[in-house]
């Protein structure tokens, strides 16, 4: 079984090669382009742009509304094709319309979110996850007063008339005024686009000036898809900001930073605008255009303002994120087998061994296993948009599921995962040769090393591989697989130096370790393929993960289970009141109480799996609403 699941590790870098390739994919957003415009108050036409070369499945597509009771879809009847996934399956290519039903009294008038759900794939065989995408409409009013609304929207040349996304300066016009010791700035917003709240900052460009803080609005709330509830503002945004020991005549410099979105999905750059104002002077408007801090001016989609924001702002975030998960691996039997063979190098150094010695041994050990994780992190992020591309495939996703389910048996302990004994034996015995303790020899050991835990972390690595090349940067990702490895070796260096003495010894904590890590990577696999089949299945494999779960922590088991009843004995036999044991009974009630909580979730997933509309998040969303 391990000589299968290296084969097939291999099988599956083989085809990552053979994949990239491939021409590059297409955004979603601009694979599946999807608009809409407001036919009447009560009936809006939707409309999918489909690129060359790509499907969009009939089933997959879906609409919910905000500021209406429901929408009802009218679905043309699509392309049949048979899919070696999904099988008998109907398909749409180019151009889709789809008239949707508004169901409610007096909505004309009424500004409504409409979110199209749907999912596709690429004629090559890469399927993307299913996505949303927003649009917001008024709808007519209706008689005279529709008229006037459209005549005065033409007139403000808010739509333009090549259909391109308007120019930052239009989409939102900056201006700004004194009166006494108050800076106001304001903001007019095109329709159809929004200003980020917590995207508003006020600075002053000289030292010397002392700005209060900035008076904002509240806004109003967005779910967002990417930064989860967010504050925008539409139409128009007074600030106010306050400045101290403000004399007459002095020049003011601020610098106002701001950043906003369409409500088509297309998100602007963060602009910069600075502000110069006299103080004292009559009360006056400046409106200068908003420039972008950017040096490109177009405009990027949402997922491209995530990536930016974690290359700028998260990166030392991401890092430590990384250098926890190998802590974790660290956790697991994945690096035992390492610990012999670095107490192997050091015991070769005899009686001249020093503590400062055995840490610089095993820095060196653990900095030449990281080199190769380093490697892999900076090329994911160099040919990071092909590497994405390539673990779309149906096959690639459907063979890392399967190894993740082998890992998750090996954790539960119906097999060991390893390289070869024989292999082991050979690695080991070339450490024992290391008694001179080089340095050289040293680091070659920590590259060979890397081998043995190749087959635990693979899987691992490889999601971290996919969430590096989303960033496409390289930096990133050599430091984030470095912090991974690191975190991985750290109690490596630990036993290497203090002889062991650190570290708790392998006991009957470890089998929760491996029964949790084995939980986590069945999640794992379960969300790998879940952009490939019904959401039917995928919610029943949910539901199977949790109620399994909920009945492995003793959902199901009575409060006097004998398992219990030992502790109250032990308690009576001894005559008092056993710290020890209080505090397992504890422990065990609190684990049934999570249980029970998992085991009532997977039942509500199986009751949404029945009504066709569940989701994990929401399992009984097909209730409701009656539907």
């Amino acid at each position: 079984m391990p000589r299968i699941l290296s084969l097939l590790l291999a099988l599956l870098a083989f085809a990552n090669l053979a994949s990239a390739e491939e021409p590059e994919l297409l955004e979603p957003e601009q694979a599946f382009a999807f608009s809409a415009q407001a036919e009447s108050a009560g009936r809006v036409l939707g409309r999918f742009d489909i690129a060359p070369g790509y499907k969009l499945y009939r089933d997959k597509i879906r609409f919910e509304v905000e500021g209406a009771p429901s929408v009802q879809a009218e679905l043309p009847p699509g392309e049949p094709v048979k899919d070696p996934f999904l099988g008998d399956v109907q398909v749409y290519h180019g151009e889709l319309n789809i008239p949707l039903q508004l169901a409610g009294e007096d909505l004309g008038g009424r500004t409504i979110t409409l979110t199209a759900h749907s999912q596709g794939c690429a004629d090559v065989g890469v399927c993307y996850p299913p996505i949303e995408q927003k649009v917001q409409l008024t709808l007519p009013a209706g008689g005279i007063q529709g008229l006037k609304d459209l005549a005065r929207e033409i007139e403000g040349g808010q739509v333009q008339a090549d259909g391109e996304p308007l120019e930052p300066e239009q989409a939102f016009r900056f201006s700004s005024m004194i009166e006494g010791s108050t800076v106001h700035l304001r903001w007019d917003i095109a329709p159809h686009h929004y200003l980020y709240r917590d995207k508003i900052a006020v600075a002053a460009v000289e030292p010397a000036q002392a700005l209060g803080t900035p008076v904002i609005p509240a806004g109003e709330e967005k779910d967002d898809p990417f930064l989860g509830k967010v504050r925008i503002f539409h139409d128009q945004l007074e600030v106010s900001v306050p400045v101290q020991g403000v004399s007459e005549g002095q020049k003011l410099k601020l610098n106002v930073t701001f950043q906003g979105c369409a409500e088509a999905g297309i998100c602007y750059p963060p602009m910069e605008q600075l502000v110069e104002l006299t103080a004292g002077a009559p009360a006056s408007t400046q409106a200068t255009p908003a420039t972008p801090s950017a040096p490109a001016s177009a405009a990027m989609s949402e997922q491209d303002v995530i990536a930016e924001k974690l290359k700028s702002g998260n990166t030392w975030l991401a890092i430590g994120l990384f250098f926890l998960a190998g802590l974790g691996l660290a956790l697991t039997p994945c690096v035992f087998p390492m610990i012999p063979i670095l107490s192997g190098i050091i015991a070769g150094q005899g009686e001249q061994l020093t503590t400062r010695r055995a840490f610089i041994l095993s820095l060196v050990y653990v900095l030449a296993m990281a080199l190769t994780y380093t490697v892999a992190g900076v090329l994911a992020g160099i040919f990071g948009s092909n590497l994405q591309a390539a673990f779309q495939n149906p096959w690639i996703l459907g063979s890392f599921a399967l190894v993740f389910v082998a890992l998750a048996l090996s954790m539960f302990g119906f097999f060991e995962l390893q390289l070869p004994s024989s292999l082991q034996s050979k690695i080991s015995e070339l450490s024992g040769r290391q008694r001179s303790g080089s340095l050289a020899g040293v680091a070659i050991m920590g590259l060979l090393s890397a081998l043995i835990v190749g087959p635990c972390v693979a899987p691992p690595l490889a999601g971290a591989l996919i969430y590096i090349g989303q960033t496409g940067d390289a930096v990133l990702g050599g430091a984030a697989l470095f912090a991974l490895s690191i975190g991985m070796g750290l109690p490596l260096i630990a036993v290497g130096t203090l002889g062991g003495k650190v570290l708790p010894r392998a006991g009957a904590w470890m089998d929760t370790v491996k029964a949790v890590f084995g939980v986590l990577m069945l999640g794992v696999a379960i969300w790998l393929v879940a952009r490939v089949l019904p959401d039917a299945v995928t919610l029943s494999l949910w539901a199977f993960l949790l109620i399994s779960s909920g009945i492995y922590l003793g959902a199901l088991e009575p409060l006097r289970h004998p398992s219990y009843q030992t502790f109250h004995a032990s308690r009576e036999l001894s005559g008092r009141m056993e710290p020890v044991g209080r505090e397992q009974l504890g422990w065990m009630r609190l684990w049934k109480a999570f249980g029970i909580i998992l085991l009532a979730w997977g039942l509500m997933m199986l009751v949404g799996v029945a009504t066709g509309q569940g989701t994990p998040l929401q399992p009984l969303r097909g209730l409701a609403g009656g539907g």
